[in-house]
């Protein structure tokens, strides 16, 4: 993995932007390190726990970013250094800074762009066989054509459509959610299971067919507020999803295969949903064989608002009382081929994968199996009783 650094991983304005974050936080004044919320200036990254225990109540504030601002915090150290020592096997005495996310619900919302919409339906069609997929492809596109970009969801001509797909036989699950009234919405990840950027990425190891998916991640308070936005990898496990949609837990939910970063991005004068709404993402993938990836990702082809996600996450039939994390959904999906002809692109070990956008900078991981990340033990139990022994439960 190259070294994290300003250059690499910072938004191209982000002298004037707010971000905020979590950092593991050395021992201070003799008490035990841990986890902090944590929130990048001009002069260093300062430790926010002091006012905010986690991220979670931070981000709750009325204004968060106007919370940050008045915070005084504590130095922790500079930003490249901080981002020198966060790598896959950081130095625990230093400070380096982890995904930033705590307390939130990790949700995340699929098939909301078009054409990956009909990504979906060959993956179901090929019943997960990448040999498949080509001339599934060429069947289903011929039916029911690559661009459904006009066909609002829920619609009454996105009622006709599925009319006339039933009729064909092409009706799908995935056509469901993604032209039906009802979003897909799932957990992707338990509390506190993100990695951030610069870790390992998990692929299970019995999949052979897999691929990257660079995604807008909103940060969501608990009434439903969108205060800011960072960047994610919902990692995708083409074969077993196309298997069967009940598999999609395990093709979705494995050790490390939720990356989330570099930063959250907090709306103010300099970034707000519009912002978000005409991110362009791109994606790189380098693997040590020399093979490069190339893709992109346009906010502004999504079939739902984000909004609309939010909304149909967040309602009378459920709440998130300390906020949550949604993935918008992505518009990439490879259909190139890796090694031979008909086999598609899938991930190798050691594929060093970068997501980036502009305004939101750079998330970098590098592609291991999920048995063989670092296994995730710090769990809620874990990070009270480390807010407890640092003093910081009950302000």
């Amino acid at each position: 993995m190259h070294m994290l650094t300003p250059e690499n991983t910072l938004p191209a304005d982000g002298a004037g932007a707010t971000l905020v974050g979590r950092a593991w936080t050395p021992g201070h004044a003799g008490g035990p390190g841990g986890p902090s919320p944590v929130v990048l200036r001009g002069d260093g990254v300062y430790d926010l726990s002091a006012a905010f225990p986690t991220l979670s109540e931070l981000l709750d504030a009325a204004d968060p970013a106007q919370a940050v601002r008045a915070a005084e915090g504590r130095r922790i150290g500079a930003v490249a250094e901080v981002l020198a020592n966060t790598r896959a096997d950081p130095d625990p005495g230093q400070p380096h800074f982890l995904a930033p996310a705590d307390l939130q619900v990790i949700k995340a919302a699929g098939v909301t762009f078009a054409a990956s919409m009909i990504e979906r339906v060959i993956e179901e069609q090929a019943k997960g066989d990448p040999a498949r997929a080509e001339g599934v492809r060429r069947t289903v596109v011929d039916a029911i054509g690559t661009d459904l970009r006009a066909v609002k969801p829920g619609s009454p001509e996105a009622a006709h459509l599925k009319s006339v797909l039933m009729a064909q036989g092409l009706w799908s699950q995935y056509l469901e959610v993604g032209i039906g009234p009802d979003a897909e919405v799932f957990t992707k990840a338990p509390v506190l299971a993100a990695v951030g950027t610069g870790r390992q990425i998990g692929i299970h190891p019995k999949s052979e067919w897999n691929n990257p998916e660079p995604e807008v991640v909103l940060a969501v308070t608990r009434r439903g507020e969108i205060v800011g936005a960072t960047l994610g990898n919902d990692v995708n496990l083409r074969d077993f999803e196309g298997r069967s949609a009940l598999l999609l837990s395990k093709a979705k939910d494995n050790n490390a295969s939720c990356a989330i970063g570099p930063f959250i991005r907090l709306f103010d004068e300099t970034f707000g949903l519009d912002d978000v709404r005409r991110c362009e993402l791109t994606l790189r993938v380098e693997g040590e064989d020399g093979y490069v990836l190339s893709g992109s990702s346009s906010m502004a082809q999504i079939s739902r608002d984000p909004t609309d996600l939010v909304a149909q996450t967040l309602n009378r039939n459920h709440q998130y009382p300390d906020g949550f994390l949604l993935f918008l959904g992505t518009l990439f999906a490879p259909t190139e081929d890796r090694d031979h002809p008909g086999g598609g692109f899938t991930h190798k070990l050691g594929d060093r994968v970068s997501i980036a956008t502009p305004k939101l900078g750079a998330l970098r991981n590098v592609v291991t199996h999920s048995d063989s990340a670092p296994p995730w033990e710090f769990g809620l139990g874990q990070l009270m009783r480390n807010l407890g022994a640092r003093g910081l439960l009950g302000r």
